[in-house]
């Protein structure tokens, strides 16, 4: 492996007792494997096969030290020796791969959702329905050596070293900052006090597992609450874990609370990176620098100009385990990129189901989704270049199939593309650069601009045509609006025409959403970047502020009034991811969006909409109406090949418009792939 253009983040880093192969750390991520059965075997195959991509060192997903601190009811925890047969098979599993990794200790405290849930003090967390039972002093001190036993018990298991977190708001965050720690005895009061349980904790950590193991320490460098630490405590603070045993401190941003977005696609890239590089300055031991990292470029960039000595990136190793190993040979092009949309990681584990990867549906699934070549090289035509489309080819094409995509657009992606025009979306355009790439590379030939009909690819003599031709949108049956000249959300986003001062957009589910923050960006706040991003939500820049709080400033947005309406009589947005929804409504909050929920269209008229919202009768003024009230499938294709003799198959929308989205359909689109 060769440094090629990045010599910085793939350059070795001596720790003393041991060396990383470079610098990049595939930070903690929970994927719901480790507690069901045969988990650990499934997760030794997903751990194993980063390291053959070539990361520098990995740390696992929270592992509680005891019963109190699970995140859930039946979470995993290391408490017994009986546990460590289990982490034996991935330990054996990364080392056997050429990898290192470190097993993460996190106690939840009162962020625990069980009503065994305890805390410094009997605070109840509004992420939490359970109100923490306050521990004594001698409960902390049990909770102290559940901690250093853990680390002893991963050590016997084979790990290289544990990360013990520090700081998104769980147990040992809860004990360092005046918002959830009231005590008034040798763990409270006073910040000398505060940061005694964390010291405590690394002290007993490293007197357990001697000199030649790997403690990282997860430092909330910027907890984004009330109440939170100021810098000075921070800096005192992470000198302070140092001289009690630390190996490397890595960052830790935003308390799960904190109404600040820190990890989703509309957070600049390297967005906190310059907190990172202000620590640096004041330790000995490596700094990791995390949160929006998703391109070597930006982990050179980072390393070479010394904001950090090493970067942490976790979800980009969902959407590619070779990461590492395409960034030094030199097919950065290859990345399938992370597009921080939070939809098949954060908001399955949200919800308890296993993660997986929008952009990668074999993510957690290594040994359920095995690729094999085609026994028999088939003719293949792909009609339609969306989410389904382009996984169906490139899958297809990479098995030894002959394939041919036909797209009526003149650019790939379908509506995903749309998507990627939506502002906080531009992520979307990497996954478009990565098809192209891998289109390039098993030689798809991609025919743009073409509306294949049944005559043309039947007379091609194709041996399968899959048809992935997506969605059309769908006109509700409310009096007038087909005479109304109302517009859909193609005719906004695709077809460019124009819109009023005043508009009402029927329909608030993710695409009705999408509509209203593209009319409602203005070209002054697109190109704020990191120094815009922080001023909107109130993020001190200077990371002086005690919590890292400001007021937040105005945001520029266009003189646009615009009604957001949803016919159900529930929250407006719900339909929306589950971890990102309330930055998107909060976003449409500050540019004075009216959202209403139980609504009732009487008539749609030009230049008016008689509605009733919950019972009451309303008159809305309006330039423009845009309809945004759902899809129906485009399978006019299929249904017209249905009887000529070929084999055809209905893929993503085109088979069922219903709870499609780009998730299901990459999903979908690869099972019928490695299956033609």
């Amino acid at each position: 492996m060769t440094a090629n253009g990045y010599p910085h983040l793939l350059a070795p880093l001596d720790l003393g007792f041991t060396t990383l192969k470079n610098r990049v750390l595939m930070g903690s991520m929970h994927t719901n494997l480790e507690e069901v059965p045969g988990g650990f075997e499934k997760l030794a195959r997903f751990y194993a096969a980063r390291a053959r991509g070539g990361v520098g060192m990995i740390v696992t997903g929270g592992i509680s030290p005891n019963s109190a601190g699970v995140v859930f009811h039946g979470a995993a925890r290391m408490d017994d020796p009986a546990e460590i047969p289990h982490h034996r098979l991935v330990t054996d599993a990364v080392h056997q791969a050429g990898g290192k990794i470190c097993m993460q200790i996190l106690h939840a405290g009162r962020y625990a959702v069980t009503p065994e849930a305890v805390a410094p003090s009997p605070i109840r967390s509004p992420i939490s329905p359970f109100s923490p039972h306050e521990l004594t002093d001698a409960e902390v001190e049990q909770q102290i050596e559940d901690y250093a036993r853990a680390a002893e018990l991963a050590r016997e298991a084979g790990y290289d070293g544990v990360e013990i977190m520090g700081s998104e708001g769980y147990l040992i965050n809860q004990f360092i900052a005046p918002r959830t720690n009231q005590r008034s005895d040798r763990w409270g009061g006073s910040f000398e006090n505060r940061i005694r349980f964390p010291l405590e904790v690394v002290s007993r950590v490293r007197q357990r597992v001697g000199s030649d193991f790997i403690i990282i320490y997860r430092l909330s460098m910027l907890d984004l609450v009330e109440g939170g630490s100021d810098w000075e405590e921070v800096v005192t603070l992470a000198k302070a874990i140092e001289t009690v045993g630390a190996t490397i401190i890595n960052t830790g941003i935003g308390w799960h609370e904190a109404r600040i977005p820190t990890i989703a696609s509309s957070v600049p890239r390297a967005a906190f990176s310059g907190v990172t590089a202000k620590l640096r300055k004041e330790i000995r031991i490596p700094v990791i620098a995390c949160n929006r990292i998703n391109a070597p470029e930006i982990g050179e960039q980072i390393i070479s100009s010394g904001q950090a000595d090493m970067i942490s990136m976790a979800r980009p190793f969902l959407a590619d385990p070779d990461f590492v190993v395409k960034s030094a040979e030199g097919r950065s092009e290859e990345i399938n990129t992370c597009i921080g949309c939070n939809q098949g990681c954060l908001d399955h584990v949200f919800e308890g189901k296993l993660t997986t990867c929008l952009v990668n549906p074999l993510a957690c699934r290594e040994a359920e989704s095995s690729v094999e070549m085609a026994k028999v090289p088939r003719r293949i035509a792909v009609v339609g270049g969306g989410p389904a489309g382009m996984m169906v080819a490139a899958v297809a094409a990479e098995r030894g199939h002959r394939v041919t995509m036909f797209e009526s657009r003149t650019t790939l992606g379908g509506e995903f593309e749309l998507a990627a025009r939506i502002p906080g979306k531009e992520e979307f355009y990497e996954t478009l650069r990565y098809y192209e790439s891998r289109f390039r590379k098993a030689g798809v030939e991609v025919c743009l601009g073409q509306m294949a009909d049944r005559e043309q690819l039947l007379k091609a003599g194709f041996d399968d045509i899959v048809v992935a031709t997506g969605v059309r949108p769908w006109m509700p049956p409310i009096p007038g609006i087909e005479t109304a000249q109302c517009l859909d959300y193609l005719d906004v986003l695709e077809h460019g025409k124009p819109v009023g001062q005043r508009v009402a957009i029927i329909g608030a589910g993710p695409v009705g959403f999408d509509v209203a923050e593209y009319l409602t960006e203005s070209d002054e706040h697109v190109h704020q970047g990191k120094e815009g991003f922080m001023s909107e939500w109130g993020i001190d820049g200077s990371f002086e502020v005690r919590g890292g709080l400001i007021e937040p400033q105005p945001v520029p947005a266009v003189d646009r009034q615009v009604y957001l309406l949803e016919v159900r009589d529930i929250k407006v947005g719900a339909d929306l991811s589950k971890t990102t929804g309330w930055i998107r409504r909060e976003v449409l909050k500050k540019r004075n969006v009216v959202m209403l929920g139980g609504v009732t269209f009487n008539q749609v008229e030009s230049g008016r909409i008689l509605l009733e919202h919950r019972g009451e009768p309303q008159t809305l003024q309006v330039d423009t109406v845009i309809v945004c009230a759902g899809q129906r499938s485009r399978a006019d294709l299929a249904e017209q090949l249905e009887g000529s003799g070929v084999r055809v198959h209905r893929v993503g929308a085109a088979r069922e418009a219903r709870g499609m989205d780009a998730k299901v359909a990459f999903a979908e689109a690869f099972e019928l792939a490695r299956n033609l």
